[in-house]
């Protein structure tokens, strides 16, 4: 088996965290979140309904089991630091859990996250004693300083939100894994579950996951598929992958057995 996931003194079995937006109705996400074996679960602060009224619209709180998962609201849609932390602490104030998935990227095409505003809204909302899990570009200098200001995490993009590219920072990230005091969590970008497996297999603590699922023809095979995966790419992690080789080796060194029948 393999060994659990750690954040701020928490424990977790799994190691695949999935997002909630995209699915085709609250029932499928809720399907899905189930096959997918997952404790955490990320919900936009604008889809969820805080106020008490329960908003058919916005009512997918009510599909998320909060003695199953944690839930983890991001702030998703906030366009500079002053947004994310009054959406932190207004979900704190409707009862959510004090921990945050800080996201701030005010670019809409590409959803890239500002690194300045991040830094600023971490540093105050940690202050603020939330638990923050900083969604980040694959920066290393900026992941080193967001760990020695008190993040829980950091959330080094694989490839831009939705892509569904897969890992196009691999040489940065092994860079933030190696000097990682806090757990590394490759989130945006993985689109299929060999992308999950090789974040994996690269040391990553954990990833990510919403619109590879949430768009899949079925949703919850896919999520199966890649709960599959992640359990995979760690297990062969802490075994030890093989070292690559520039030139063949036999499995099975027949020249040397017929050598010595001759």
């Amino acid at each position: 088996m393999n060994s659990f996931l750690k954040i701020a003194g928490r424990q977790f079995k799994s190691r695949l965290m999935v997002g909630t937006g995209k699915f085709s109705s609250p029932e499928v996400m809720r399907d899905s979140l189930q096959a997918s074996g997952t404790e955490i679960v990320t919900v936009a602060l604008r889809r969820a309904d805080l106020s008490g009224k329960k908003d058919p619209f916005a009512n997918i709180l009510e599909f998320i089991d909060p003695s199953k998962y944690l839930i983890l609201p991001n702030t998703s849609g906030a366009l500079n630091a002053d947004e994310a932390v009054r959406l932190a602490r207004l979900a704190a104030a409707a009862g959510l859990p004090k921990w945050i998935k800080l996201e701030i990227h005010p670019d809409p095409r590409y959803l890239l996250p500002d690194p300045i505003e991040t830094f600023k809204a971490a540093e105050q909302l940690v202050n603020e004693g939330f638990t923050v899990l900083p969604y980040i570009n694959a920066d290393p200098v900026l992941a080193k300083r967001l760990q020695e200001i008190g993040t829980a995490t950091v959330m080094p993009l694989g490839s831009p939100i939705g892509s569904n590219r897969g890992i196009k920072t691999k040489d940065q990230i092994k860079i933030i894994i190696e000097q990682a005091t806090v757990p590394v969590v490759v989130d945006a970008g993985l689109g299929v579950p060999s992308h999950a497996a090789e974040a994996m297999e690269m040391g990553a603590d954990a990833v990510l996951v919403n619109t590879a699922i949430a768009v899949a023809d079925d949703p919850i095979k896919m999520a199966t598929a890649f709960k599959m995966a992640v359990e995979a790419g760690r297990i062969a992690f802490e075994i030890g992958l093989s070292e690559e080789s520039f030139t063949a080796n036999p499995t099975s060194p027949l020249t040397a057995f017929l050598n010595k029948t001759v």
